[in-house]
């Protein structure tokens, strides 16, 4: 009786001081309370699952979503300040698979916990580094509730394209060297869930060039480059416009994306660069 007393007292504080179940429950001391994060998609993550509070810290990259940009700086993915980061006395870091293995090995070795997330292959294992994050910080529920409406969504796309004629298509992920999403990578997925057919899948690594896409002629050209805010993505379409006997340059089908909506995918951003390459690669009448 007492203790159910207890579950309806606590209820009725979440209600009246407007917490949701998921706020309350990441108060639990046994969880981490001062993250750091190395990458965009732990960023991301973090503030999904409704942790944002307790990130202390995170990379000059990790700009989404616009409270990431607050946070405290500790260089970039590449480049880390070791020492700022320990000086900020974190409980958990969340390293990337740009994250170097000295890095990793410097960082443990101060007796922080540092969990490590490799560069999801598909869409699966974004899912399950999701949920695996969502485990480390006693937010499990909350993790699964999002994954099972991302599944929908992806479901509800594949459903839409479902039946109409395959389009090869090639998405350009990087400009200096020119570099292609390939099937190890879950930027094949964007291509694959999109009804597309990847002209890259079949190579073990992304480095390509202009003269083998022509030559595989792709009906559909997507540029997601970095630094496409800075006019790179422009660049790199106009480049491709030289290139004329490519059937996607003389049907104008070479796009510029956001190159953070796909290339640092949560969950829900995967949902939403899919839907957008979707519509590239198969886009709905009248539009």
């Amino acid at each position: 009786m007492i203790r159910f007393t207890f579950l309806i007292l606590g209820l009725l504080l979440i209600l009246a001081f407007g917490l949701s179940p998921a706020s309350a429950w990441s108060q639990d001391e046994h969880f981490p309370r001062r993250i750091v994060s190395l990458g965009p998609i732990n960023t991301e993550n973090v503030f999904l699952l409704g942790a944002g509070d307790r990130l202390v810290a995170d990379t000059s990259y990790c700009v989404h979503p616009a409270a990431a940009r607050d946070k405290v700086k500790i260089g970039s993915v590449m480049q880390l300040n070791i020492e700022q980061i320990l000086g900020l006395q974190p409980d958990l870091i969340l390293a990337t698979g740009l994250t170097t293995p000295q890095q990793v090995a410097q960082l443990a070795t101060s007796g922080v916990r540092v969990v490590h997330f490799p560069q999801p292959s598909n869409f699966t294992a974004i899912c399950a580094q999701f949920l695996e994050l969502g485990k480390l910080l006693g937010l499990e529920a909350r993790a699964r509730e999002i994954i099972a409406e991302a599944q929908q969504e992806v479901r509800a796309i594949q459903q839409r394209v479902r039946g109409l004629p395959p389009k090869k298509v090639f998405l350009q992920v990087g400009a200096h060297p020119l570099f292609a999403s390939v099937a190890s990578s879950f930027t094949n997925d964007f291509i694959t869930l999109a009804g597309g057919i990847n002209i890259a899948a079949g190579q073990s690594d992304g480095r390509y060039n202009r003269e083998k896409v022509t030559a595989q002629n792709p009906d559909v050209i997507i540029v997601a480059v970095m630094g496409s805010e800075g006019g790179i993505g422009a660049r790199e379409k106009e480049e491709w416009l030289r290139f004329e006997p490519i059937s996607a340059v003389r049907n104008r089908q070479v796009f510029v994306v956001d190159p953070d909506l796909i290339c640092s995918p949560s969950p829900m951003t995967f949902v939403k660069g899919l839907e957008q390459i979707a519509a590239l690669i198969h886009p709905l009448k009248g539009q």
